[in-house]
């Protein structure tokens, strides 16, 4: 299991995300450009005393993400977009262990071209009207649901 973050606008929820998965042992691909500063200092600053914990991959731009899922997966990882424009509940979707869980940029989400390359297109259901959740709690959510199902949650000791 694997998280990737599609361009992330906020350092806070960029953060957030490497810090849930240093806590749950899952690697995050963060692929450029960013709206902030990726230095090791600024991510210190968003991620906290996590960082040296999480297995952080970062991606110049979403086609070196690509080319590197392609080298690496030999086209066994599903890449799993959570988006808003899906029919397809997080809870109805059956995750394999190694999945890629794309989250879209909290501004914009994802043009349509990486709509097009994604494996399936999954959302979280809400009351009519609302827009969306924070992009951290959506990621923990659906990263939660894929663990259960999958058995990834880490072993106490």
């Amino acid at each position: 299991m694997r998280i990737a973050l599609y361009q992330p606008d906020i350092a806070q929820n960029t953060g957030t995300i490497l810090r849930l998965g240093a806590c749950f042992g899952v690697p995050v691909d963060v692929i450029g450009p960013t709206g902030f500063d990726m230095s090791d200092r600024s991510l210190k600053r968003a991620a906290l005393d996590y960082l040296p914990f999480v297995d952080l991959t970062r991606y110049v731009s979403f086609d070196a993400f690509v080319e590197r899922r392609a080298e690496s997966s030999n086209g066994r990882s599903r890449l799993v977009l959570l988006t808003t424009k899906a029919e397809a509940s997080h809870t109805d979707f059956v995750f394999a262990p190694d999945d890629t869980l794309l989250l879209g940029r909290e501004s914009a989400g994802v043009p349509d071209s990486v709509h097009d390359l994604a494996d399936a297109r999954i959302t979280i259901p809400m009351r009519p009207g609302l827009r969306s959740l924070n992009v951290a709690v959506a990621a923990a959510m659906v990263l939660g649901e894929a663990l259960r199902q999958t058995d990834g949650f880490p072993r106490a000791r």
